[in-house]
């Protein structure tokens, strides 16, 4: 099948989903970005793809379709369980003990590019779990795929899609019927989810913990430091993020400080 676009069309799409978002697109994942276009192209009945890109320029409804549809969204529950490990032994242990002596007793975590939900869906049974009282969380999931948030919304997933989950948790949190299994609406109350492009300010405040992985891999050297920064002035004081296995801060100019525990690696901010 032919390339939908040509050379210039293909800088034009990847400067404003660069502009609009931060991803970026190189020459060897230019088939995605094509692939995506056509089946746009299709649902609005286009022939050309300037009349499509004049589209996405004055109708921001679609901007934001087009970027979703352009992202690839993978993640299961308890993906990197080593992170979680780390979660349970380590971060939340520092977390509260922060918390009692700022008289504080809230956790306050964001999943961003939370994709399907598992991620958030994944902390908040830990969490629900292992808090003990007074202590309650609020977790805000966020991405820049509209499909992927209403997934995670809706907490319904096949039983193919639970797998990784531990048997304790699914009899707990899960109510099973004959299509798959839904999330219980108390851990459900206890997730935002929230439309956001990370290339913009959250608004959100003293953060204890951030998880946002597997999403910088998609976006260059400044677009990075761009969200990692914003990462920083949306987490409190004594406070923890996690990247992707395969990612890392090495080398950028930051003021995280990488922290290495018996069960993973990941990053801290602590400013006295």
């Amino acid at each position: 099948m032919p390339d939908l676009l040509t050379d210039s069309e293909f800088d034009k799409f990847r400067k404003v989903i660069y502009d609009e978002s931060g991803i970026t697109f190189s020459a060897t994942n230019r088939s995605i970005l094509d692939s995506r276009l056509k089946e746009r192209l299709r649902e609005k009945k286009l022939a050309a793809v300037e009349d499509y890109y004049k589209l996405i320029m004055s109708n921001r409804d679609e901007m934001k379709t087009m970027l979703d549809s352009v992202t690839t969204n993978l993640t299961r529950f308890f993906r990197n369980q080593p992170h979680f490990d780390a979660l349970i032994h380590y971060i939340v242990p520092h977390v509260l003990e922060n918390k009692k002596k700022a008289g504080d007793t809230v956790v306050r975590v964001w999943s961003a590019g939370c994709s399907t939900g598992e991620e958030p869906y994944t902390i908040a049974m830990i969490l629900k779990d292992i808090l003990p009282a007074p202590y309650t969380f609020s977790i805000t999931a966020s991405d820049i795929s509209l499909k992927s948030l209403m997934v995670g919304q809706q907490g319904f997933y096949p039983a193919t899609r639970v797998g990784g989950i531990p048997e304790k948790y699914l009899a707990r949190f899960f109510t099973k019927n004959e299509k798959g299994f839904q999330v219980n609406k108390d851990l459900m109350g206890m997730i935002h989810f929230d439309y956001h492009n990370l290339r913009n300010d959250s608004g959100a405040r003293n953060l204890d913990i951030v998880f946002c992985r597997n999403v910088l891999i998609y976006f260059d050297e400044a677009a990075q430091k761009a969200v990692i920064n914003r990462f920083w002035d949306s987490m409190g004081p004594h406070s923890y993020l996690f990247i992707g296995h395969s990612e890392s801060l090495f080398g950028m100019k930051t003021q995280f400080e990488f922290l290495k525990t018996d069960w993973a690696c990941l990053y801290q901010k602590n400013v006295n």
